[in-house]
């Protein structure tokens, strides 16, 4: 009397994960939940039971580790100071207009929603416009990894698979369905808080793939690439099968290194190309009333560069070099002993585990925004690295003597008469350290830290 709805799937045979992705992110899930539901009640009426295969409902899981707090102290209050008037400095929409709200951990429909619904980044997006879904993103941090690979043997345990049955199921282009194991992706998801299923997917096949951490690109490499890409397109799957590199490796070595390097400059940059720079961004964010810091899509950047620097160079020398200068009235800032300060005590209010949970672009307030979540994150790298053995610490262990080394005592703020320059952030002491740093922050290691436990 009434049909299976599953006969209104159709069955996923594809000839590569991309075109299983993308058939997946432009189904329109809410037409079969209507179709399941309308089925439901009539069946109910006739008093009849519907084949319905069910999503994954989560069981049982070990307890979560506690939430991290994400919301850092602010700057005035770790100065001592009055909260400051609000103002508007004429540099886009500023950090006050629109402060970070903390994550929500109390939504099960939406954890369920994020842990079965294979959604793209314009899905999600507008999810979180109309439904007010809350959801992570940025890298997985040494907890995420830990809890995800904790759930992956767990898997592998209870269905008895071997280390090759389980690398089937990962890298399948059919999600497993063939081999009964359809939950896979979900039931790995539902242990992580937050992170998106499609998100969780590339995690774990980037990291786990027999490609992965291959080292430096060769020469050779290099014109593989170009070839496979001349000839094929951006098929970055079937590209790693012919280069030997994970689809991810082969996409950003190519639009970062590769693509258009016939006109693409090294080196420092000229004056011309940074007011380009400047002009470009502005145009895409400010006169759009977006946030210069993070609604930069640094490929089109490039592009309108007319590809003669890549987007890695454009971001980076915008966020380190350029925005700092135009949120501090045109002169470029120094980083002082004030700003460690607040760093330090910011870092330390978020109470993270390891400093992989960190969300960078939340420290910043609207007395203490000049510094970008990727210079924020660099510093921290570099006061880090000044302990010595601080790779055998644990994140607490390095909190500790950080806030006896920089975070005892607020500095003594500048004294004279010479012509004040006007900072944006917290009043500024030069130390001298400009020195750079690698760009991403690392974790430890060591006795104590998470990367010893399973989350």
């Amino acid at each position: 009397m009434f049909p299976d709805p599953a006969t209104l799937l159709p069955d996923l045979n594809f000839a590569s994960s991309e075109d299983l992705l993308r058939s997946l992110q432009e189904f329109d899930i809410s037409k079969v939940v209507t179709v399941l539901k309308t089925l439901g009640e009539a069946a109910a009426a006739a008093n009849l039971q519907l084949n319905v295969p069910p999503l994954f409902v989560p069981g049982p899981q070990p307890p979560p580790p506690p939430p991290v707090q994400q919301q850092p102290v602010r700057s005035e209050a770790i100065l001592g100071r009055p909260q400051k008037q609000k103002k508007s400095r004429g540099v886009g929409p500023s950090l006050e207009d629109a402060p970070p709200a903390p994550l929500q951990h109390d939504n099960p429909e939406h954890a369920h929603m994020l842990a079965n619904v294979w959604m793209n980044a314009s899905k999600l997006a507008e999810l979180v416009r109309t439904e007010g879904l809350v959801y992570k993103k940025g890298k997985f941090s040494m907890t995420e990894d830990a809890q995800l690979n904790a759930a992956i043997e767990r898997y592998r345990v209870t269905h008895g698979l071997s280390e090759a049955e389980l690398d089937q199921i990962i890298f399948s282009n059919k999600l497993g369905k063939e081999k009964g194991h359809e939950t896979f992706w979900s039931e790995i998801t539902s242990a992580l808080h937050l992170r998106p299923i499609i998100a969780v997917y590339h995690h774990v096949r980037r990291t786990r793939h027999p490609f992965a951490g291959k080292g430096a690109w060769t020469k050779s490499e290099d014109e593989l690439l170009m070839q496979s890409v001349a000839s094929m397109g951006q098929q970055w799957e079937k590209i790693s099968d012919i280069v030997q590199r994970t689809a991810a490796d082969c996409r950003d070595r190519y639009r970062n290194h590769l693509q258009d390097r016939e006109v693409r400059r090294t080196g420092a940059w000229s004056k011309e190309e940074e007011e380009e720079l400047t002009r470009i961004v502005t145009e895409m964010t400010v006169e759009q009333g977006k946030d210069i810091d993070n609604d930069i899509f640094w490929g089109v950047v490039s592009k309108r560069m007319g590809g003669k620097r890549g987007r890695q160079q454009c971001r980076i020398k915008w966020t380190d070099s350029l925005a700092p200068q135009l949120k501090n009235t045109g002169e470029k800032p120094r980083w002082s002993a004030m700003d460690a300060y607040i760093l330090v005590h910011k870092v330390d209010s978020l109470n993270v585990r390891d400093d992989t949970e960190i969300d960078w672009k939340l420290l910043p307030d609207e007395n203490w925004n000049v510094w970008s979540a990727h210079a924020l994150q660099r510093r921290w790298l570099t006061m880090k690295r000044s302990i010595k053995g601080f790779e055998e610490m644990s994140h607490a262990e390095i909190m500790e003597i950080l806030k006896t080394k920089k975070a005892q005592s607020p500095p003594p703020t500048s004294t004279g008469r010479k012509k004040k320059t006007k900072y944006i952030s917290a009043e500024a002491v030069n130390d001298g350290d400009d020195r750079d740093a690698q760009p991403e922050a690392g974790s430890s290691s060591g006795p104590g830290t998470i990367a010893g436990s399973a989350g």
